[in-house]
């Protein structure tokens, strides 16, 4: 397999880099990125087999370079190791086309037999998340989460959505939730990129055409 590693610290890339060198003729590390455009460039020059990426890239968004190296290298399986073992994040990672969600602390044996699975064509996530995506999944279909939650959305962004739909302005939102009008603003970033949609009147549009809120 041809690898090509994304994350924003060093000392993951090479602790990566090392921990695949020890299966020589398996798997092979060609290339190395710690921001977005650095893996597209990488990605799109190379063709590797997997790209291995974090959910975040200091201020820059793992999900959507997931979107942007699917669209641009249909070929190459993304597969995200990442710390953050919410749900959530599993279910937004495999909607932005990843094959697979492993967590940091999975060892190097574990590590190359799931990537060799995905390109196998498996699609791959942590045994430890697995169970309880299978419980969500469950209570998500019986509407047992807040609006939204099966899109991803955290229970903060489907609070300022419900909101935004009543027709209060950001600053009114802010005042409601005793937020900032910058961490209303991040929280609506966020909606409208899972709802896949570029504004307020399009995200308000979609909710009311969903029936996300009765």
């Amino acid at each position: 397999m041809r690898v090509v590693l994304v994350d924003d610290q060093e000392m993951i890339l090479a602790g990566l880099s090392a921990m695949l060198a020890g299966f020589p003729g398996r798997v092979r590390v060609v290339g190395q990125a710690g921001t977005s455009a650095e893996a597209i460039r990488l990605v799109t020059t190379l063709r590797p087999d997997i790209v291995l990426l974090d959910v975040r890239l200091g201020g820059e968004s793992g999900l959507d370079l997931c979107r942007s190296l699917t669209e641009r290298a249909p070929d190459t399986r993304v597969v995200f190791l990442s710390v953050y073992d919410d749900e959530p994040y599993v279910f937004e990672a495999l909607r932005a086309g990843a094959s697979g969600y492993l967590l940091k602390r999975v060892d190097g044996p574990e590590l190359l037999r799931r990537l060799e699975e995905v390109v196998g064509g498996e699609t791959v996530v942590d045994p430890t998340l697995a169970g309880r995506m299978a419980v969500s999944a469950a209570r998500m279909r019986r509407g047992e989460f807040w609006p939204g939650a099966d899109r991803g959305l955290t229970q903060r962004e489907s609070e300022v959505l419900s909101l935004l739909v009543t027709g209060l302005s950001n600053r009114a939102i802010a005042g409601r939730l005793v937020l900032s009008e910058e961490t209303v603003k991040s929280h609506l970033r966020g909606v409208y990129r899972k709802l896949e949609v570029n504004d307020r009147s399009a995200a308000i549009a979609m909710a009311l055409r969903e029936g996300l809120f009765r």
